[in-house]
């Protein structure tokens, strides 16, 4: 079940934008993201392990991303709640990995395209990271507050998110006008 986002428990929300330099109409989020193969995945960020994708036993999509974010080990088990050409919204509950141990993290990934033109289109790749009941319980054990662990993931997230998008632009674009990967 979702947990929808608040300030009293947001760790972080990251928006970064870029350009894809294809048509609208040859763009499709959906489809690149749910062939992504791990090695186009690894390609997009130092700091991204592995990717994959499978079902659910309900039959929905899912990407099974693996990557460190900050300081922690992350496991992201995204289920697709909505996915079309133009938009997907990935749910996961992860798995964060510390030296201070394990925890679960609720992120919502959002990925989107819109046009600017009749050659280009804006990526958009939002992500939201929201405390969990065990990770309450974790920063409690650990003696953490909420503004520090939400300060800490924010700068993370940022630096990620800025490392990440222009290259799955990329990899979109090079999708969208070439049908294969490979930046």
């Amino acid at each position: 079940m979702e947990i929808k986002q608040t300030t009293e428990n947001a760790l972080s929300h990251s928006t970064v934008k870029a350009i894809i330099n294809a048509p609208i109409e040859k763009v499709n989020i959906a489809d690149w993201l749910f062939n992504l193969p791990d090695e186009e995945y690894q390609r997009c960020s130092t700091a991204h392990i592995a990717a994959g994708f499978t079902h659910t036993l309900a039959g929905e999509p899912m990407s099974i991303n693996v990557e460190t974010i900050g300081n922690a080990l992350v496991i992201q088990h995204y289920v697709a709640t909505e996915y079309r050409a133009d938009y997907c919204r990935m749910l996961s509950v992860s798995d964060a990995i510390t030296a201070n141990g394990r925890s679960k993290v609720q992120v919502l990934w959002e990925l989107s395209v819109t046009k600017l033109d009749d050659q280009t289109c804006e990526y958009t790749n939002e992500i939201h990271a929201t405390a969990t009941p065990e990770f309450f319980e974790f920063m409690k054990v650990h003696n953490i507050s909420l503004a520090q662990a939400a300060h800490d993931r924010q700068v993370a997230s940022d630096a990620h998110n800025h490392e990440e998008t222009p290259l799955f632009a990329k990899s979109i674009e090079k999708k969208a006008l070439t049908g294969s990967y490979g930046i």
